[in-house]
């Protein structure tokens, strides 16, 4: 699998008109943002935004769209502006910034989208050995032989190509929203006012100070939650190709219609299990340490999601490690070309390939069956990273290279960057208070 592979280019008169038509290809990018995005993190979402109280959920869906959508197409925009048709963000990179920038942001690139796949890898194993000994009653296969057969399914649809790990996203959608969205629906008898019998109506020093330390820990946790960074440059390589000089024009129509569907069935669903339970109930499920769709099975004492959880995990982290699995390649390929360049070694796109394919298998493997705990530190250290990729660099672009300086002077890019400081600084401190 490349993420260089070249689709079928077209002169710029005949991308200019498909354009300004939706095509079948631009749903299925659509979805496959989405698909990336949203996944595992979405199931703890409810807890850690629901224990501020209504105003911190309130304020996140002000700024949900807003903060996700602009950092998004700024780093659609900066792959874009790179002078070759096909080039990713790895090239991109090294275009504007020289080879030693280009060399660094690379490696903090994979490394915050590798330890990712890895935590992906340990969710599916462990959501499928539950659903095989809980919902099924049968006794799980070992952990390492289940593990590499999960992990190799995967690697089948990887096998095919960037399209077809995007078509597979696409695909996986469906089901996921369909019964996130049930779900949120079937909860709604439950709904009661104890999140805004709580709510706090007179606002002091102290309150607000409450509420603004609340939105600054919640920050890091919508970044993760709504992040597809790694499809990104996927994406806009895609976009060039197909689109040309129209590109920036179809990625942020395509991108737009993907964030509204984000944060709508987000929302609502985040919506939808904070007001089925009490802030006590929220603080129990942080302390279980567990997904909201196992507290809310074991909470109301219903098959139905006993059932259902499992199911949504599975798709949710399917979905995602496939997104994920394009940007951790793109920049171990991205990595390796550039080590290869250096010594004036020749590249062969095929091998890089097999042997990017190769790593992921084993170690994705290796961490699946060690199951180590030590995998959260690994995914919030990775944070901050994310944060400075997804919400700075491109902002810093834009500031600095001629090829970018059309988007200068608006106020989102202000935004985009104190979004991004909040998430960096936040991160640092759950980590170091």
């Amino acid at each position: 699998m490349s993420v260089k592979d070249i689709s079928v280019s077209m002169p710029d008169t005949d991308s200019k008109l498909q354009a300004s038509t939706w095509q079948k290809q631009d749903t299925t990018w659509m979805l496959g943002l989405y698909g990336t995005a949203i996944g595992a993190g979405v199931l703890f979402l409810p807890i850690n935004a629901g224990l501020g109280g209504i105003w911190p959920l309130m304020i996140m869906l002000i700024i949900a769209f807003p903060m996700t959508y602009f950092s998004h197409r700024a780093l659609t925009r900066f792959v874009l502006s790179g002078s070759s048709r096909g080039g990713d963000i790895t090239e991109v990179v090294e275009e504007h910034f020289g080879k030693f920038a280009g060399a660094l942001i690379t490696l903090l690139y994979f490394l915050a989208i590798y330890p990712i796949l890895l935590v992906y890898s340990v969710g599916i194993t462990n959501t499928t050995i539950s659903f095989i000994e809980v919902q099924m009653g049968m006794t799980a296969p070992p952990r390492w032989l289940l593990s590499i057969i999960l992990i190799l399914g995967l690697m089948t649809i990887v096998h095919f190509g960037r399209d077809m790990i995007v078509k597979a996203m696409s695909i996986l959608v469906y089901p996921f929203v369909v019964v996130l969205m049930l779900l949120a629906l079937y909860l709604i008898p439950q709904w009661s006012g104890a999140i805004f019998e709580q709510a706090n109506t007179t606002f002091d020093a102290a309150s607000i100070k409450g509420l603004l330390l609340t939105l600054w820990l919640i920050i890091p946790t919508m970044v993760f939650s709504f992040n597809h960074s790694p499809i990104i440059s996927s994406f806009a390589v895609s976009q060039k190709e197909t689109y040309g000089k129209n590109a920036d024009e179809k990625s942020g129509r395509i991108l737009r219609y993907a964030h509204m569907m984000m944060v709508f069935t987000v929302m609502f669903f985040v919506f939808s299990c904070v007001l089925s339970l009490s802030p006590a109930n929220l603080a129990e499920a942080k302390a279980q340490n567990i997904s909201i769709l196992s507290y809310l099975a074991n909470h109301f004492q219903t098959p139905l999601i006993e059932y259902v959880a499992p199911v949504i995990a599975f798709v949710a982290i399917t979905k995602s490690f496939l997104g994920h699995y394009l940007g951790a390649s793109e920049g171990m390929q991205g990595l390796m070309v550039k080590s290869l360049r250096s010594k004036g070694k020749p590249v062969k796109v095929k091998r890089l390939e097999q042997i990017t394919a190769v790593f992921m298998i084993i170690t994705c493997w290796i961490i699946a069956t060690l199951n180590p705990s030590i995998l959260g530190i690994i995914e919030t250290l990775g944070g901050p990273v994310i944060a400075m990729i997804l919400f700075i660099m491109p902002m810093y672009a834009i500031h600095k290279i001629p090829a970018m300086q059309k988007y200068r002077g608006h106020f989102s890019n202000i935004f985009v960057v104190i979004m991004g400081l909040i998430a960096i600084s936040a991160i640092l401190y759950t980590l170091f208070a």
